[in-house]
Formats: C-alpha cells, sequence, structure tokens
C-alpha cells in the first residue's frame, strides 16, 4: 500500500512538473510586443509621417500576423461593473476581446455587429469589451451591449491596472480586437472597419457584420459552415 501511495505522489509530482514546464515554454504577448513593437513602431510612423496610410495598414497587418499571432495572451486583470477583479482566463471559451474607450467613436455599425453575433454564438465564443475609462463612465457605455456580452475596465486614474495599460491600450491603440483560442492564444488581430460619411448606417451595419461574422468563425470555431458565411449578403 505504501509502494502504491509513493507510486501515485511521484505521478502526480512528475506531471505537476511537465505541465509548469509547458506553461513556461509559452510565448507571450508581451514577449513578442518586447522584441518586435519598437522596429514596428518605427517603420509605421515613418509611413503615417508621409501620409502613406495604405502603407501604415500593411504594416500593422504584417506585424500582427507574423509576429504577433500564435503568441498566447497573458492573464491580464481588468475590473467588473461591480468593480469585482476578473481575469482574462476566467472566461473559459474562445474569446472575441475588443478595446474601447469613451472618447474613441466605435466605427459606424460596429456595435449592433458584435450584438447579434453575441447573441448567435455566445454559446462557443466569450464576448468581452474592455473599456480604458472610469467605472461611472463604463455604466453608462454599458447600455450599448446586450446581456451576452461582458464588460470590463481599466481605469488609469486610480494608478492601477499601468501594466496592462500599456500592453493592451498603448501598444497597438484602440479600438482593437483580439481573437484568442480557448487556451489564450493569439489566432488574430484586427482593427475595426470603418466607413466613410457617405456610407448609410446599415450598409456599415452589414459590413461590420461580415466582416466580424468572417473573422469569428475562421478564427474561433473549428467547425466554421462556410455555407452560412455565404448566405449572408449585403442588401
Amino acid at each position: 500500500m505504501k509502494r502504491l501511495l509513493l507510486l501515485l505522489t511521484l505521478l502526480f509530482i512528475t506531471s505537476h512538473l511537465f505541465a509548469q514546464q509547458d506553461l513556461d515554454d509559452k510565448y507571450y504577448f508581451t514577449e513578442a510586443l518586447f522584441k518586435h513593437l519598437s522596429d514596428y513602431n518605427k517603420k509605421a510612423d515613418a509611413a503615417f509621417r508621409a501620409n502613406k496610410y495604405e502603407k501604415a495598414q500593411e504594416l500593422f497587418e504584417e506585424f500582427t500576423s507574423e509576429q504577433l499571432a500564435g503568441s498566447y495572451m497573458n492573464n491580464f486583470k481588468f475590473k467588473n461593473l461591480r468593480n469585482r477583479e476578473v481575469e482574462l482566463y476566467d472566461f473559459k471559451k474562445p474569446t472575441f476581446l475588443i478595446t474601447y474607450a469613451s472618447w474613441c467613436i466605435p466605427a459606424k455599425g460596429e456595435i449592433p455587429a458584435i450584438n447579434k453575433l453575441a447573441k448567435e454564438y455566445s454559446d462557443k465564443v466569450d464576448f468581452v469589451i474592455l473599456f480604458w475609462d472610469k467605472r461611472e463612465t463604463v455604466k453608462k457605455h454599458s447600455d450599448q451591449f446586450n446581456s451576452q456580452i461582458s464588460v470590463v475596465y481599466v481605469d488609469e486614474s486610480e494608478n492601477n491596472g499601468g501594466y496592462v495599460v500599456k500592453q493592451l491600450k498603448h501598444s497597438l491603440g484602440l479600438p482593437t480586437c483580439f481573437l484568442l483560442s480557448e487556451d489564450k492564444r493569439i489566432t488574430s488581430i484586427r482593427r475595426s472597419v470603418f466607413s466613410g460619411p457617405a456610407i448609410d448606417r446599415e450598409t456599415a451595419y452589414q459590413k461590420n457584420y461580415i466582416a466580424l461574422e468572417t473573422s469569428i468563425s475562421k478564427n474561433l470555431i473549428p467547425e466554421y459552415d462556410e455555407v452560412y458565411a455565404d448566405n449572408v449578403s449585403v442588401d
């Protein structure tokens, strides 16, 4: 009996060590930023100064797809509207995470598109809206989102969450959308679809819905049904 207990103990310790080793071997988002963000910023700043906005967008897509995608998002901490601490890893499903602030105007039609997608995919995907703002302000803006969406925030004025702010806000700006697998590996990073002032709200909504639905389906849901995507069209 003692030998059996000793064997089981050794097996437990060994499995724990291997699990910890696997965790330590993960390549995290913050590591990728440390290695590559400075070089990206230099190139992007040069493109913006030269008014080469398409080039700047190409650089963003290249940077996020080649240097950040595939890394694991850190277990950042936020607060919910009940003022309780929430960790990113508390969300167990594949996660759609997008960052906002009260002074940042969402793309036309984007919020209705997110609300519809949250209703359709809430059984498979966790939808999280992260605000960089005060709790009182976030509570006012939270009414825009339906009950399938978790609204969290980081208030910089409290001098808390500086590490989160530096990594998630100041690195890529906002709004930025992170598509995370169940184990919080970054599958894609994207920017909002901004339509010109001449585009009506319904068309803008349709464009955002199609872009977001395609991203969610391809990056977060393995059993993506392409027939369903083909049936979504702009009126």
